[in-house]
Parts: C-alpha cells; structure tokens; sequence
C-alpha cells in the first residue's frame, strides 16, 4: 500500500494542481483526502476573494486523491457540481473529499472547502468513472 509521500509524488505530475494552483495533500486513506491550498494574490478574483475555479480545482484534486491515492483503479471525474457558499475569510482552504459509494464502473464522492478559521467555502459533488486498473 502507497504511503503519503508516494501519493505526493505520483500527484506531482498534476502541474495545474501542485504548480500552477500551489495544492499541497495533506493526508490521505482508502476512499478520503484532505488538501490544501494557501491563498495568495494569483488565486484572487476583481472582488479580492479566491476564485471560483481556484476553488473547483481544490475540490478536484482532494477527489482524486481519494480515488486514486491507495487504489489499482484509475478512476476519473467524469462529472461534477460545485455549490459556492461563502467568500474565504482565512488565508488558508482546505478540501476534504469522501468516497459516498463506489461501484463496479462509477464512483460519487463529496468534498467540503472551509478556511481555517471554519468558514464553509463551499460544497462539490463529483461522479467518477473508473478507468481499469494500474
């Protein structure tokens, strides 16, 4: 089974996520992921609040990494919603994705963004199909 630091690795080459975004993964276990993002200039929109697709790619990515983190399967988004709830407030968003129900081909998973001061950003649901396997 994969540790945490291998999990890293092989996400690094998610260039949009790791570089472009800054997404750090924070933990992750068969089925859940916690990632992270620092708020910094490049991530604000016109109104100085992180924007929308900031945020979408935070969700995105804590998804799979659950999905994919300690799994053979390759599984990928094969749709998704995202509800924005609040402007962050912190300096910080922290994703928190949950496998809900994994079949034979499809998957639904649900990740939470807050800041760290416990402001709900916002809520994403995203259907997953998988792939095959490794």
């Amino acid at each position: 089974m994969a540790d945490l630091e291998e999990i890293r690795n092989r996400f690094k080459n998610d260039h949009f996520a790791t570089e472009a975004a800054g997404i750090v993964i924070d933990s992750a276990q068969p089925g859940k992921a916690s990632c992270s993002l620092t708020i910094e200039e490049r991530h604000l929109n016109e109104n100085n609040v992180p924007m929308g697709g900031a945020i979408f790619t935070l969700a995105d990515i804590t998804c799979a990494v659950a999905a994919n983190g300690y799994s053979e399967k390759v599984t990928v988004s094969q749709q998704a919603s995202i509800t924005f709830l609040a402007p962050a407030k912190g300096k910080r968003l922290i994703a928190e994705a949950v496998c809900l129900r994994e079949g034979h081909t499809t998957a639904l998973y649900s990740v939470d963004v807050k800041d760290e001061i416990g402001t709900y950003v916002a809520h994403a649901t995203l259907n997953a199909y998988i792939v095959g396997n490794r």
